[in-house]
């Protein structure tokens, strides 16, 4: 179907994140800005490792269950369709379900006590990026696996989220301004500086990864206009990568014991994060 790997992928991508990064270090020491923080950054490797342990862990699993469903697939696109609107389609359609899940885990607690570990930074820099979530590779297999039943070739959207996820990285800095009309397509730096944004006009907006048309389409988008405060509501206060792995779960577990009856139960995990009982939203 396709001969490009994802090995082959991450040849090419790895090499350009790390001279992105020195480019962003270097830049950040001469106009001494200080876009890196020795505790952050530490913290940010600790939750990096965690989640490729879990991404060694489910990948097999996940792919394997990507062919499972394959069989079952509603249309034969390889048959129907050139191998370039294939390859189009699964960018599109993964850009999509991300979006899906990526707002979903900012409206239900369980996922957010998952996701926030992404947030919990009050930097904006490349390496932001792979501050990810030990369980955010688990929790992403039920949204994806809409797409192996579609009729996209597992292998092709291996590869095609390998590249998406490299995108991303792009969109984790403060040195890129805005960049004309890429940006009425394209989830840009800018689109995603306000994403990280907790001022009250940024928060729970611009949820795309490769494109921003989702957001536009949908009721989610906002430009950046206003500095930029990094971070969350209710900030972590630590540079732990355990704790921040928990705390959300932790707070959950407290608002159940005080809960009264299942129906509260059941709001405390799959309710908004600000559902809280004792606290604002984190």
């Amino acid at each position: 179907m396709t001969e490009l790997t994802i090995n082959q992928v991450y040849a090419i991508g790895v090499p350009i994140v790390f001279a992105m990064i020195l480019i962003e270090v270097v830049l950040s020491n001469l106009n001494n800005t200080s876009l890196y923080k020795r505790g952050d950054t530490l913290c940010t490797i600790g939750l990096l490792l965690g989640n490729i342990s879990v991404v060694y862990l489910v990948k097999g699993v996940s792919l394997g269950l990507h062919f499972y469903l394959y069989q079952f697939r509603l249309f034969d696109l390889v048959e129907m369709l050139p191998l370039w609107a294939i390859w189009a389609i699964t960018f599109v359609l993964i850009d999509l379900v991300f979006y899906i899940y990526h707002r979903i885990s900012h409206r239900v607690r369980f996922l957010w006590a998952i996701h926030m570990n992404h947030h919990s930074s009050e930097e904006m820099n490349f390496a932001v990026s792979f501050r990810q979530a030990w369980l955010g590779p688990v929790s992403k297999i039920p949204f994806f696996i809409v797409l192996p039943l579609i009729g996209l070739d597992p292998t092709i959207i291996a590869i095609a989220g390998v590249i998406s996820t490299l995108w991303g990285i792009v969109g984790h800095t403060q040195i890129i301004d805005k960049l004309g009309p890429i940006e009425w397509i394209f989830n840009t730096p800018s689109h995603h500086r306000v994403h990280h944004g907790s001022n009250e006009e940024y928060i729970d907006k611009n949820y795309g990864n490769l494109l921003i048309v989702w957001d536009r389409m949908f009721g989610t988008f906002e430009p950046e206009q206003a500095p930029v405060k990094y971070g969350l509501v209710k900030n972590v206060d630590t540079f732990n990568p355990v704790k921040i792995t928990f705390m959300g779960w932790m707070d959950i577990i407290k608002d159940i014991k005080h809960a009264k009856g299942l129906k509260q139960i059941s709001y405390q995990i799959f309710g908004p994060p600000e559902s809280r009982i004792n606290q604002e939203r984190t």
